[in-house]
């Protein structure tokens, strides 16, 4: 007898549907009754081995006639555990053992235990999405994972426990509600749940202005100053004053965490911005994506968020220089003898490190003990093309004791700084309204600067001069210029001033020479 049902295999951050066919009948030619075809991996094959234990606990058996199960298209490697229950649920069929005029309505995908449970699968939001275009009457996949697949309207998701539930809910001997998840109302009720705020921090002011204008611009940034001066504190408030995701932005990041597994157990959409702080012991693999696998890497978990590398000079310099193409390409593509996968990596990237390598270098009170030469052999593990990608270099001092025993009035919140950032973002959504791949100052190419960050001859005069007293680099140019740029806007000026020049000018310190010593 021949059964099919339909699950579904992801390709990047999108899926595609496979066909699950399983027909039964004919003779056993030694023993080997069971046959999977369909470029399946180990993982997919060793699943024959749940699959029986799991239909033998549940009180049903699977017969020893020859069974040939067929993943279509064939060309397509079938990768991971979540096939399980569709192979299960068909072979049950095929053998008369449940009715099967339903089955290939639905998509089903599941691991299964031994013991009939289901454990959670990676990928269920685009598969649920690719359900809805294949026009499936539903969707059957493990309960943890039912939030998950429900955001997507006009499909039926059914969240089952075990295989036992999912052969009752077949033949009708068990109502499953389906799913029901108020996405709109439930994404902008939770839209702000950050669990830090501006307002927790004391001091600061110059810091805090940086990160204001990283904000309101899209510009990376690195934070440079000793322990404890605050730099991951302060960095891991930035999200919250970065604009709201919208619905569309929302979507995309929980598509990518949905195919990495990083989604919390009974979770829904995304509705914060991402922040992705990985260790300075991480791979180029884990960073960008990749594997024999590919799988998203931490820039694309970071994507619509804030990517953080603490103690930048300890990251390895193979992992700093895949950082670049995708920092100016907002993308990385993954590619392999097989198969070639593109994640999306539109990210902003705060970097903190310490000035010197005991981290003392310009403290107020602490002595440096680094030998000479030793700061700039530290700077110089940054390579001069990534710094170029970071417009903000920010000094970091240590709050004073008696500023932070003070009780002064409180900070300034994440929800005021916000405001005015948004005020700064819907200037520069006018400006770039007919530039499709042009959201934010940061992203201007060069030739654009020149049309769209014009200052007066005063203007012009200063920044020669910044760049003569200072011994600036020439790369400091257009970035002093883009930054200008959003403090302009963040002041709601259409032309941008001596003042907002000056501000960018300040906010270059590791481009003046000799400040390294």
């Amino acid at each position: 007898m021949l059964v099919n049902t339909f699950a579904g295999a992801v390709h990047g951050v999108d899926a595609r549907t496979i066909a699950v066919e399983v027909n039964t009948g004919g003779a056993v030619l030694q023993g080997n009754f069971y046959h999977l075809v369909g470029l399946p991996d180990n993982a997919v094959r060793e699943g024959f081995q749940r699959i029986e234990a799991a239909i033998q606990n549940i009180g049903l058996r699977l017969m020893r006639v020859k069974t040939v199960v067929n993943l279509a298209p064939a060309d397509i490697r079938k990768e991971g555990s979540a096939y399980d229950l569709p192979i299960a649920m068909s072979c049950l069929a095929a053998t008369g053992q449940i009715e099967s005029a339903e089955l290939n309505r639905y998509l089903i995908m599941g691991e299964l235990a031994l013991d009939g449970s289901l454990r959670p699968i990676k990928g269920a939001l685009p598969i649920a999405i690719r359900a809805r275009k294949e026009g499936l009457k539903g969707f059957i996949l493990p309960k943890q994972n039912a939030r998950e697949a429900a955001i997507v309207s006009e499909l039926d998701v059914f969240g089952v426990s075990t295989l036992r539930e999912a052969v009752d809910f077949i033949e009708g001997r068990l109502k499953i509600e389906p799913k029901l998840v108020l996405t709109r109302e439930e994404f902008f009720e939770s839209q702000n749940a950050y669990e830090v705020d501006f307002s927790d921090v004391k001091g600061q002011q110059n810091i805090k202005r940086a990160l204001e204008i990283a904000a309101a611009g899209g510009h990376n940034a690195i934070l440079i100053g000793p322990p404890g001066a605050g730099k991951t504190m302060l960095a891991r408030r930035l999200p919250t004053i970065l604009p709201p995701l919208n619905l569309h932005e929302a979507l995309e990041t929980t598509k990518i965490h949905s195919v990495a597994g990083a989604l919390p157990p009974e979770s829904a959409l995304i509705s914060t911005r991402p922040f992705r702080a990985p260790h300075h012991t991480i791979s180029d693999v884990a960073l960008v994506g990749g594997g024999s696998n590919p799988m998203p890497g931490e820039i694309s978990l970071a994507h619509n968020g804030v990517l953080f590398l603490d103690e930048l000079p300890e990251f390895k310099r193979t992992v700093l220089e895949v950082l670049r193409q995708p920092m100016e390409e907002r993308r990385v593509t993954i590619s392999r003898a097989r198969i070639s996968v593109d994640y999306p990596a539109n990210f902003m990237l705060i970097a903190s490190m310490n000035p010197c390598p005991c981290g003392y270098y310009n403290h107020p009170e602490k002595e440096c003990v680094c030998g000479p030469g030793v700061i700039q052999r530290y700077l110089n593990k940054i390579s001069g093309p990534l710094l170029d990608r970071i417009d903000l270099h920010v000094e970091v001092t240590p709050v004073s004791i008696d500023e932070i025993s003070s009780n002064a009035m409180p900070a300034e919140s994440s929800r005021d700084i916000a405001a005015r950032v948004l005020r700064a973002r819907e200037m520069q959504a006018v400006r770039f309204k007919d530039l499709p791949n042009i959201f934010a100052n940061a992203q201007m190419p060069s030739r654009m600067v020149r049309d769209v960050c014009q200052v007066g001859p005063t203007g012009i005069l200063l920044i020669k001069k910044a760049m003569e007293k200072l011994q600036l680099s020439a790369r400091a140019y257009d970035r002093i210029l883009k930054v200008a740029r959003t403090t302009a806007d963040l002041a709601g000026s259409g032309e941008i001033k001596i003042e907002h020049l000056a501000e960018a000018i300040h906010f270059r310190s590791l481009d003046r020479e000799g400040w390294a010593g």
